[in-house]
């Protein structure tokens, strides 16, 4: 008996055992895809938390870069380009100079810093109430600056849009005398003085739009309307005439159409300069001085001598132009410093003509064309510095210089007889009011220090941001 027991513990054991092993063979492949099931649900996790992570790193460097503007915002405000007033060469190089300096009176940038002109931040003030016994902080009664010129700062934010209508009067004196004789004794002159005055006033109402690609790079176009009036005092030589006579002439349209690329170099804080590039193109859009009738040169019928200027004034330069240029700006509370420089490349011209009244008799014919070859205006290198102050929350004032060397005009590869090198110079001040954070108003005055430059120009511009 016990031996039967003994046989039927052990075929017992070895059937379970048996079924266990079974058992086991059966679960091994359902394990397997659990385990493979649990490994595709972990990366699939892992993938969703590293798009989180990446969203998240995302906002961080939003969050440091409206941090870094906020800093910039606390020492400095916009910036555009500073008005350069190189165009007051065309009163003293002669008509073809004229024609090649014409492009320089927008403001541009030259102009600056902005060239400006160029930028459109707009900080916004914030006070903060002071608990009682505690001295205000640094941040809190640190002023802020608006934007004076047309200076080039910090740029248009990425996706905002800048409205600019502006109006520029600018008026010039110039004197000439030719003296055409011989002396006899010092101070005796036998022969004719020819004393001529020209008086000059422009005005240019201009449209410009800015675009903010993104927070570093930003357009500009810009279309100017172009009037402008001329007086010419002057007593005729070879006649005994006491009597001054005065040839007057207008020219009103569209000028040359502009268009800026402006790049933010780098990114610039609180203790360093921001350093702004842009590229300037300058159509030829305006009716030039090669399209205008000219008065006769020589003699006309009621004319001893004629004026040789033109009936009707240009209102472009007559020149396709580039102009590359760089512009810095340094904070230094409660100081803005910023400065540009500039070199604007005027295209030559070929087969240039313009059309001269014969001053014949009726009859005969009255106009004739004049042919000048090739002509190429001269290039213009520009600069200029200035400093912007803020008296409050919402006014600032701005004190700066522009000065641009305007080379000689060819043509046909030699230089024009009576062209010469001119320097321009002007003392630029400015005064700015934010009156919320779309709109303000800017006002600059420009004073002519050298003898070439126009004697006043007077600019106010009204930024809107969408």
């Amino acid at each position: 008996m016990p031996q039967s027991l003994r046989c039927l513990s052990l075929a017992a054991s070895v059937s379970l055992l048996c079924a266990g092993h079974a058992h086991a063979q059966d679960a091994a492949p359902d394990r397997i895809t659990q385990l493979e099931n649990l490994v595709k649900a972990q990366a699939a996790q892992l993938s969703t938390l590293k798009q989180t992570l990446d969203a998240q790193s995302q906002d961080i460097a939003e969050l440091r870069e409206q941090l870094h503007e906020r800093e910039l915002d606390d020492l400095r405000g916009e910036g555009a380009q500073a008005p350069s007033l190189a165009g007051a060469a065309a009163t003293a190089t002669g008509v073809v100079s004229a024609a090649a300096t014409l492009d320089a009176m927008s403001p541009e940038p030259q102009t600056t810093a902005g060239g400006g002109n160029l930028p459109t931040m707009n900080p916004q003030a914030q006070t903060q109430p002071t608990p009682v016994g505690r001295a205000p902080t640094e941040e809190s009664t640190r002023p802020q600056l608006a934007q004076i010129f047309e200076q080039p700062g910090v740029l248009t934010p990425r996706g905002r849009f800048v409205l600019e209508p502006s109006l520029q009067v600018g008026y010039s004196s110039n004197d000439r005398v030719a003296l055409i004789g011989y002396t006899i004794i010092p101070a005796i002159l036998i022969g004719l003085i020819d004393v001529r005055q020209v008086k000059t006033t422009t005005a240019t109402a201009a449209l410009t739009g800015r675009f903010g690609i993104t927070n570093r790079f930003e357009l500009e176009a810009k279309v100017p309307y172009v009037y402008t009036y001329t007086d010419t005092i002057s007593r005729e030589i070879f006649t005994g005439s006491a009597t001054d006579k005065v040839f007057n002439s207008e020219g009103s349209g569209i000028g040359d159409v502009e268009m800026t690329a402006r790049f933010q170099l780098n990114r610039g804080g609180p203790d360093k300069a921001f350093w702004v590039g842009w590229l300037r193109y300058k159509a030829r859009t305006g009716r030039d001085l090669f399209e205008v009738t000219t008065d006769c040169v020589t003699r006309c019928v009621e004319n001893a001598t004629g004026t040789g200027l033109p009936l009707e004034l240009p209102t472009g330069s007559g020149f396709q132009s580039l102009q590359p240029g760089v512009t810095w700006l340094y904070a230094s509370d409660p100081v803005v410093f910023f400065g540009s420089f500039s070199y604007l490349h005027n295209f030559k011209r070929s087969n240039v003509s313009r059309t001269v009244l014969t001053g014949a008799p009726e009859g005969f014919p009255q106009t004739t064309t004049e042919p000048l070859g090739d002509i190429k205006a001269g290039d213009i290198l520009g600069f200029n510095v200035g400093l912007g102050l803020a008296l409050n929350e919402k006014a600032a004032i701005s004190i700066g210089y522009d000065h641009s060397i305007v080379d000689r005009t060819e043509q046909n590869g030699e230089p024009l007889p009576g062209s010469v090198r001119v320097m321009l110079g002007t003392l630029l001040l400015g005064g700015s009011y934010r009156f919320n954070d779309r709109m303000s108003l800017n006002v600059s005055l420009g004073v002519g220090v050298t003898r070439d430059t126009p004697d006043t120009t007077l600019m106010v511009r009204l930024p809107i941001t969408f």
